[in-house]
């Protein structure tokens, strides 16, 4: 009879068990050869000579906190995700979010010095996974966004919105903040974005999630909404140009008549699949409980006897 905790790691999929095997060992390469970090990091200074820095950057965990939050979330989410999108597409996902990501955070990196003259914005050594599992939480939001999390009360459309607001507040009061910040932020943008427009569906042959609760203002609360909805909506005329175009190009509707597979039914349809799949594991996870609450009444009885 195995341990519980190997019972419970062999719960995760494979891709994932995979993937922080990767992130492990690149932590502790880093930890053996300090310098190494300077060639696989982001340091936008050396970014121009070292264009590989934004696809590595993402998969480096400078500190064990960081990597143990990474580990923990990439398997947990993957558990959910991956069977609902697919073991192909879920590394898709984590590739392009991860490079759009990091590319966001050298932009915003540079402009920061040109703004403030701070050479420690071109020299800082910037990594981390977490702009990943920022992109998994609005992955979450877009499945199943009716789930409370059990003993918070917290519905997961909320927990991108939550994390942010958390990550700010502490930014206040921590220097480290720049580390970080910005790679949540844009984590969590650069996944709604793949998700909303570029995100391939097999079941329809289209793409995106057009689907209103799935609006970039869904990320704010109720009262703000309508102003978010206006200033989303005149930026993306503007970046778009001919946006009717754009939206007839990624399948949505056009006025008052959907196009196939982009109506709400398709939508409501793919949230029921992540949440029958929620449903699944955590039936499992109490059948694999009560089992052994069962088999330790059983030694504890015998023990007695």
């Amino acid at each position: 009879m195995g341990s519980p905790g190997s019972e419970i790691f062999n719960e995760f999929t494979k891709l994932c068990k995979g993937l922080v095997l990767i992130l492990v060992g690149v932590h502790i390469v880093v930890q053996l050869i300090p310098s190494s970090l300077t060639y696989f990091a982001l340091i936008p200074a050396r970014t121009i000579h070292f264009g590989w820095n934004l696809i590595t950057a993402g998969y480096i965990e400078q500190s064990i906190q960081g990597l143990v939050v990474s580990t923990l979330g990439l398997l947990f989410t993957g558990k959910l995700l991956e069977p609902i999108w697919g073991s192909k597409e879920f590394l898709k996902f984590i590739f392009v979010i991860n490079f759009l990501t990091t590319v966001c955070v050298f932009i915003t990196a540079i402009a920061l010095y040109g703004v403030t003259r701070q050479e420690n914005y071109l020299y800082m050594p910037l990594s981390g996974f977490h702009g990943v599992l920022a992109g998994f939480l609005v992955g979450i939001k877009q499945m199943v966004p009716d789930q409370e999390l059990p003993r918070l009360k917290i519905k997961a459309k909320w927990l991108p919105s939550l994390m942010l607001l958390f990550s700010i507040a502490v930014s206040f009061f921590t220097p480290e903040s720049a580390t970080y910040l910005s790679t949540l932020i844009f984590g969590t943008y650069m996944g709604w974005i793949y998700l909303r427009y570029l995100q391939r569906k097999p079941e329809s042959k289209h793409r995106g999630d057009p689907n209103e609760d799935f609006a970039f203002s869904t990320f704010f609360p109720e009262f703000l909404r309508p102003i978010i909805d206006l200033i989303a909506s005149n930026f993306h005329r503007n970046l778009c140009g001919k946006s009717e175009a754009f939206i007839d190009t990624l399948g949505y509707s056009l006025g008052s008549a959907p196009l196939p597979g982009s109506d709400p039914i398709e939508a409501s349809r793919r949230r029921e699949k992540g949440a029958r799949a929620l449903e699944e594991r955590l039936a499992a996870e109490s059948l694999i409980a009560a089992g052994k609450k069962s088999e330790e009444l059983q030694i504890n009885g015998t023990n007695n006897v």
